[in-house]
């Protein structure tokens, strides 16, 4: 269950966020704060997973919220919402940390993919977010040989502006590997943006990364911040980049090669300042010779190129991982800690793990909820893990 806070002190705004997230989905429980100090009561009594946040409110308004929020929840995604910000707010609350910034009145299906960006993957996601926000010297769990040596190129790679490539299967961390560049970096203080190229239709796609002024197209009723301009003296995280169309491919190209981007609709020029790291779980050199990517943003993207194994390729690390997973469970949900035997850890070493380590994750999980003892036995693993086969 996605837990949603929507701060806003319009009780007709409320009521239609509420009424089109509930018909979005089943598993959003809805919560609704007046203003910022309720706001900020609900977030320390309960378990909030994503907030949507209107700009001006009454007593704490919503830039306030958000600096609270970034400094003592950074794992809640934070998505702005105002009538009254003008692109001078929109810049300032994503360099400060919202996950994306929405003009009122809202254009939904834009909410709603927000939402589902925000939303997708939350739990893994909002974990590794949470542990790098606090140490800088956070290393990717593993003793593997190949683990080692990613963690050697990070350390190397982090304390340049060189760009780079992230590739490797679904699950398999390549976002924590971003993340890990990014607060490893001289730009730490900045913003980290991500955005998801898959989850974004094709037609909105430049629309989100440079933004567009008001009157571009049908429904841009006002002016719009992109994501390179948000993410300007800090890094853009572009996951997914080989589902980019190659119109949108040949602007980032662009702005690669000038550090200058234009809004759609618009032939002014803006300077960005901004790292990028992209991620990609297809092959960009067969993408190529079927004519789906740009051979020259290949080459410009990856400078640097770090290639996340497979789980299966990297099973020696499943023991560590278990552990830190059962600890972390055992943290959030504020539930006994379980431990496992070491023929049950064995047993999980010897599955296929085709959804990589946030499969694994998920296992735990189940495991942990499942299983009746305080030690998870090899046992529970058959009856619960839903991957042995007999």
């Amino acid at each position: 269950m996605t837990k949603i806070l929507i701060i806003e002190d319009e009780e007709s705004i409320r009521r239609v966020l509420r009424k089109v997230l509930s018909e979005e989905s089943k598993n959003y429980k809805i919560f609704e704060a007046i203003d910022g100090l309720q706001a900020i009561e609900t977030v320390k009594s309960t378990k909030i997973d994503l907030i949507l946040c209107d700009i001006k409110m009454p007593k704490i308004d919503g830039i306030e919220v958000l600096q609270f929020l970034v400094k003592d929840f950074p794992e809640i995604p934070v998505i702005m919402i105002s009538g009254h910000g003008d692109l001078e707010t929109a810049v300032e609350s994503m360099r400060l940390g919202a996950f994306d910034y929405i003009s009122k009145p809202p254009d939904l299906n834009r909410l709603l993919n927000s939402v589902r960006s925000a939303s997708k993957n939350n739990v893994f996601r909002k974990k590794s977010r949470t542990i790098l926000k606090k140490s800088k010297d956070f290393k990717i769990i593993g003793e593997s040989i190949l683990i080692i040596e990613i963690n050697k190129i990070i350390e190397k790679v982090a304390k340049t502006d060189a760009k780079v490539l992230i590739t490797g299967p679904n699950g398999s961390g390549k976002e924590l590997v971003a993340n890990q560049i990014h607060i490893n970096s001289s730009r730490h203080q900045g913003p980290f943006v991500e955005v998801n190229c898959a989850a974004i239709p094709s037609e909105l796609i430049e629309s989100e990364l440079f933004g567009h002024i008001k009157g571009a197209f049908t429904s841009a009723i006002k002016d719009k911040i992109g994501k390179f301009e948000a993410a300007s003296g800090g890094t853009i995280f572009l996951d997914e980049i080989g589902d980019m169309s190659l119109s949108a491919q040949s602007k980032v190209l662009r702005a690669l090669q000038q550090h200058k981007i234009q809004k759609v609709g618009s032939e002014k020029d803006l300077n960005v300042d901004v790292r990028v790291i992209a991620a990609t779980n297809k092959n960009l050199k067969e993408e190529i010779k079927l004519n789906n990517f740009r051979e020259d943003l290949f080459h410009r993207l990856a400078v640097i190129e770090i290639n996340v194994p497979s789980l299966n390729q990297r099973s020696s690390d499943i023991p560590l991982l278990i552990n830190h997973f059962l600890n972390e469970i055992s943290r959030d949900s504020k539930n006994t800690y379980k431990d496992i035997e070491d023929s049950a850890v064995k047993l999980l070493q010897k599955f296929d793990w085709s959804g990589n380590v946030r499969e694994l994750r998920n296992v735990m999980e189940r495991l942990t909820i499942l299983s009746e003892n305080i030690i998870i036995s090899k046992d529970d693993v058959v009856k619960y893990s839903g991957k042995y086969q007999l």
